[in-house]
């Protein structure tokens, strides 16, 4: 027998609304057997939905089914391990006569797929802007249904990379040393303007047909794991885009945050996400921070709404298990309700215990960014546990320029290194950080020090062999630079050389990079490659050293090797004296250095050229 639901018309003009009820959108559109959790919710969108009867086929049961201020939505909840059939159908009647219906799928998941490995301290991550990478598909540049087209000619449009563009390149990728790849998201962003980041998404279980298609997504992924390589999704909890289907028709009005001053309920955020853990913090500035808008086309949603939380959680669930993905990135983190948000990410992996995910941390003191991370004292002692896996270390990003920049003193110039890492007490997990120099929103390292080659070693030497995940920005490897101040963020996102087939130079192909571009890729593609098989580096005890005269040096070690880093910012050769190491050489008479590949003796002093990194692998 059928359980039937029947909605009462909220008004008279609700009962005209119901008389054309249209089945427009079912989400999730299909879901999984044999989940951790069974428990789904299948929203159901059309006209005047509410106000009608709902039934389920095969005798699958409705646990509840809840109704919101808005009659075109209605939410169903089952429970997946009651369901004897792989297929079932959604239907609605009215006065007894079928006036919608949907057949769902549970599928059966892959082989394994609980247990799917993500990116770790053993991997490399690439940060790829889809849009500015490759164009792999030409027919996709613009699309019918989509509002903004492509012109490359504005910095700030459409310039038509996409998925299969990234498929061409793989093979780049891989040899460079990367192990995984971080898109900027894919997912539709139909705004009429400035569309290419992707931020401001319109439909989440959708990719922009503008990239490809959801199965091109997939493909993605797939070809990256036959490599052994990862897939990360840039996910957005904290904002949709306004053009969003849902945007337009809001379930509830409480599904986004609103204020009563400010162009029909938009108030910017005040972008002071300190504000999360200060006790002393204002109502006002903390509900400006949390709750404003990130900008008139990103309306901020409300994650103490329970069935934006559930939406949010099973939307992030759905990509995983459907792209085979690797891991995520979380933007504009601490902008989210932070006890939503641990909701959010426990649930995640509880599914996937073994997934990683990282959260855009953007705080300049490690007491601030730790507090973020998983099982934190800091975070412990203001009440709070984020269950997120990893955090991104924007105190070192803040501190690098600085040290490669300033003249060396008391507390300026490299130091600057060493006092950043003196906080990693203040990290549960030390090695699941993000480290990094730069990436799509900030300047580029190689604009900050006017394209130094020297300058680029040293940085990717040090984020490459300390504790944590490096991940560097495309193109960076190739000398591209860019200026935020002068040209803004299209700038610093510029088309990769050779990813258009009208593109005069292609960098992609080692033999046609001019020299400059060589100098950068061969140094990049040597160390990267090097530090894939270094169980030292990814997980081995740190030893630093105060810097001297511009010189940082620190040794990783496990029982089974050593490694000594020596990064020389100074102007001129310094010579070390071997004798003040001597509790992290003893034991070792020589070394072999990565780089250059030749032997290095350590009897007494060690002599490094200017502005220049050594990376020496120790020897008895």
């Amino acid at each position: 027998m059928r359980k039937i639901y029947t909605f009462f018309a909220l008004s008279a003009a609700s009962i005209a609304f119901s008389q054309s009820t249209t089945l427009e959108k079912v989400e999730p559109a299909f879901w999984w057997k044999g989940m951790k959790n069974p428990e789904l919710q299948i929203l159901v969108y059309g006209k005047g939905i509410a106000n009608n009867q709902i039934s389920l086929s095969d005798g699958v049961q409705i646990k509840n089914i809840q109704k919101v201020d808005n009659p075109n939505y209605i939410f169903i909840t089952v429970n997946t391990n009651e369901i004897k059939v792989r297929k079932f159908t959604i239907n609605i009647e009215q006065d007894k006569k079928n006036v919608g219906s949907y057949t769902y799928e549970l599928k059966a998941r892959n082989s394994g797929a609980a247990d799917r490995e993500s990116y770790t301290s053993k991997d490399v991550m690439y940060l790829i802007m889809p849009d500015r990478f490759a164009n792999g598909n030409e027919k996709n540049d613009s699309v019918p249904e989509l509002t903004e087209k492509a012109d490359r000619s504005l910095p700030n449009g459409r310039h038509g990379g996409d998925l299969q563009g990234i498929i061409n390149n793989l093979d780049y990728i891989q040899n460079l040393g990367a192990t995984a790849v971080w898109l900027t998201p894919v997912n539709e962003d139909n705004e009429k303007v400035y569309s290419y980041h992707g931020y401001a998404q319109t439909d989440l279980y959708k990719i922009d047909a503008r990239y490809g298609t959801n199965e091109d997504y997939k493909k993605l992924s797939q070809e990256l794991n036959k490599r052994n390589m990862k897939l990360v999704m840039d996910y957005v909890t904290n904002h949709w885009g306004i053009s969003h289907w849902m945007m337009k028709d809001l379930p509830t009005q409480d599904w986004i945050h609103w204020f009563k001053e400010g162009e029909e309920g938009f108030k910017r955020s005040n972008y002071k996400t300190s504000t999360q853990f200060d006790p002393n913090a204002s109502d006002i500035d903390k509900k400006y921070a949390l709750d404003g808008w990130f900008d008139k086309t990103m309306p901020d949603l409300n994650q103490k709404n329970p069935l934006v939380l559930k939406y949010l959680t099973q939307n992030a669930i759905w990509w995983i298990e459907y792209a085979e993905l690797g891991g995520f990135r979380v933007d504009t983190y601490p902008y989210n309700d932070k006890e939503a948000m641990a909701k959010w990410a426990k649930a995640i992996t509880d599914e996937y215990p073994k997934f990683n995910i990282v959260g855009e941390s953007w705080l300049y003191t490690a007491g601030q960014i730790s507090a973020w991370q998983k099982n934190s004292k800091t975070g412990e002692a203001a009440g709070y546990n984020s269950n997120l896996p990893s955090v991104m270390d924007f105190m070192l990003f803040g501190d690098m320029p600085k040290a490669f920049k300033e003249e060396e003193g008391w507390n300026t110039g490299m130091i600057k290194l060493y006092d950043s890492f003196t906080s990693d007490f203040l990290y549960p997990d030390i090695n699941n950080v993000m480290v990094f120099f730069e990436n799509h929103d900030t300047e580029r390292w190689n604009e900050i020090f006017n394209a130094d080659s020297n300058v680029y070693k040293m940085g990717l030497t040090l984020i490459s062999t300390v504790r944590g995940i490096p991940q560097i920005y495309y193109g960076s490897e190739v000398g591209m630079r860019g200026n935020k101040e002068k040209g803004g963020d299209a700038d610093i996102r510029r088309d990769f050389p050779g990813g258009w087939k009208s593109d005069k130079q292609n960098a992609f192909n080692p033999a046609a990079q001019t020299s400059e571009q060589k100098e950068f890729y061969q140094f990049t593609q040597k160390l990267l490659n090097w530090r894939k098989g270094k169980g030292v580096i990814h997980t081995g005890k740190t030893k630093n050293f105060v810097p001297k005269d511009g010189v940082f040096t620190y040794f990783r070690y496990n029982d089974k090797e050593s490694v000594m880093v020596v990064i020389n910012n100074n102007k001129k050769d310094q010579t070390l004296d071997l004798q003040y190491f001597e509790e992290s050489l003893k034991g070792f008479s020589k070394g072999k250095e990565v780089i250059s590949g030749k032997e290095v003796s350590l009897q007494n002093t060690l002599t490094i050229p200017a502005k220049t990194p050594l990376i020496i692998e120790l020897e008895k």
